[in-house]
């Protein structure tokens, strides 16, 4: 019997209109871990924050993001993707109404941790409706290629934003600017993009395991920014950090005897994304780091207004741009192996010659040079991961791939942040102790930081040379597809492979 050829399915006309609303939100998103660096000081002054509390600024938001994203991309993926990044967005807006309207520590700090629900649900459905937009191989790469690219320029651009409006405004605007985005969002994306599903059979995702991860991980960065005050010792340490792995030893436990476990086994057969997750841990800790750290060097030790310094940064932005242009144009040619490990290696010495500063540094001679080479190389390193990440993913599980990636992201900037600035702290105060003045002492534990993050990422290129598969994207066949059978109109057919 012959084979009835069937049709390839026409691209989305809408597809590249919709690229550039979702691009958009994910601008906002991660724009939100970064924008509030340069306000730090302003929000510790007015809202009285300690040093430690104010990693918690910073920290409430990933901590959420990051532990519920595997949560939020299997719902996604079951109830439709389309109406959890709507409804992620819509709570995402109304928790930056509430974080610009804080009143007190304790409000800011709650209200970051509802907008990290917001973008748990919103950014791997975001992701998930992108991979089913682009099912062709090519358009694929350089729709994420581009998505990732708006991403880090929205982590980079954030500290000059928010520079010019806590300088010319109050630190409050950085968050009431989300709401006029978020409404566009709201309105276009219904017009843009159509609903997607994966059929399943049961509709109860693991609540528990997101649950008991995300409590896991939210004691950990407590107990290790207590370490900061505290001696390693001391219970109000050693409490939070033996509970948080008791509850992470729990989430592992739930997660094994799952019927509808978050990250099903089969997920970790593919080793180009199992490695690809786990060096991101690395990245995500030092570039995260980065930006805390330096903005309370320039604030604090030479004393730069907030509008200055996030004029700083926009080096960092354009060599971002340049990376990322550079590396979406090579990965067809090269694959994402040779340029993550120059990414990961070059991020190294960024972070080497941004440790040479001391308090007698100049912008010119100690900042600009680590910040140029650190935003060239993480430009090459973005659309490579977000390809590798979605390595293979089929249309069933675009969304929990999708989610793993941004959670690995966000756990590690968090986890990373919370030890970098423990030793950061710890470290200065050691000094002060043996007579170096505050601003001495505070560079130096700075310095010291960023060289373990220096260390971290080498690690990070070598785990990359030695374990990552090297695949090229395979040119789409319209013969081939003419002569698939077709697939059921309620079932999506497996993604084809993206450049690794």
């Amino acid at each position: 019997m012959t084979a009835t050829a069937v049709p390839a399915a026409a691209p989305d006309p809408r597809r590249w209109k919709a690229l550039a609303v979702l691009g958009l939100i994910q601008f906002m998103l991660i724009l939100d871990v970064t924008v509030v660096n340069v306000a730090l000081p302003r929000i510790r002054h007015d809202l009285g924050f300690s040093l430690a509390g104010l990693a918690w600024v910073v920290d409430g938001y990933v901590l959420m993001a990051g532990g519920l994203l595997l949560l939020g991309g299997r719902l996604a993926d079951i109830l439709g993707r389309r109406r959890l990044f709507l409804i992620g967005v819509a709570l995402f807006a109304v928790a930056s109404a509430t974080c610009g309207a804080a009143i007190d520590p304790g409000m800011l700090v709650a209200s970051r941790f509802l907008q990290g629900i917001g973008e748990a649900l919103a950014a791997p459905a975001s992701l998930g409706l992108i991979a089913l937009l682009f099912p062709d191989p090519r358009e694929r790469m350089k729709a994420l290629g581009l998505w990732g690219g708006i991403a880090g320029l929205g982590g980079t651009s954030g500290t000059v934003i928010s520079g010019a409006l806590v300088d010319l405004a109050s630190w409050r605007w950085i968050f009431f600017v989300n709401l006029p985005v978020a409404l566009f969002a709201l309105l276009a994306v219904p017009r843009l993009v159509s609903e997607s599903r994966m059929v399943r059979e049961s509709t109860r995702p693991d609540f528990a395991g997101a649950i008991t991860g995300t409590g896991g991980l939210i004691a950990v960065v407590d107990g290790l920014l207590e370490a900061a005050s505290h001696d390693w010792t001391s219970w109000q340490v050693l409490l939070p950090l033996i509970g948080g792995l008791a509850l992470l030893g729990l989430m592992v436990w739930i997660e094994a005897r799952s019927e509808a476990p978050l990250i099903p086994l089969t997920f970790f057969a593919n080793r180009t994304r199992v490695v690809t997750n786990f060096v991101t841990l690395f990245f995500s800790s030092s570039f995260f780091s980065y930006f805390f750290l330096l903005t309370l060097f320039e604030q604090q030790v030479l004393h730069w207004s907030p509008l200055k310094g996030g004029l700083s940064y926009l080096p960092f932005g354009f060599t971002i741009g340049a990376g990322i242009g550079i590396g979406t144009a090579l990965m067809p040619r090269l694959g994402v192996k040779p340029l993550l490990a120059a990414g990961f290696f070059g991020c190294a010495v960024g972070l080497l010659l941004t440790s040479g500063i001391d308090v007698r540094s100049t912008y010119a001679g100690g900042i600009l040079p680590g910040m140029v080479v650190l935003g060239f190389f993480s430009g090459i390193s973005f659309p490579a991961v977000g390809n590798a990440s979605l390595h293979e993913v089929t249309g069933q599980d675009s969304s929990l791939a999708s989610g793993v990636q941004s959670a690995m992201q966000q756990v590690g900037g968090a986890i990373g942040l919370s030890c970098l600035v423990t030793f950061a702290l710890r470290h200065a105060s050691s000094l002060m102790h043996n007579g170096h003045s505050p601003a001495v002492a505070s560079t130096r534990g700075f310095v010291l930081s960023w060289r373990i993050g220096a260390v971290l990422l080498a690690i990070g290129g070598v785990l990359v040379l030695a374990l990552l598969e090297h695949v090229l994207a395979t040119p789409r066949n319209p013969e081939a597809e003419a002569l698939d059978v077709a697939v059921p109109a309620q079932a999506h057919p497996p993604l084809p492979a993206t450049s690794a």
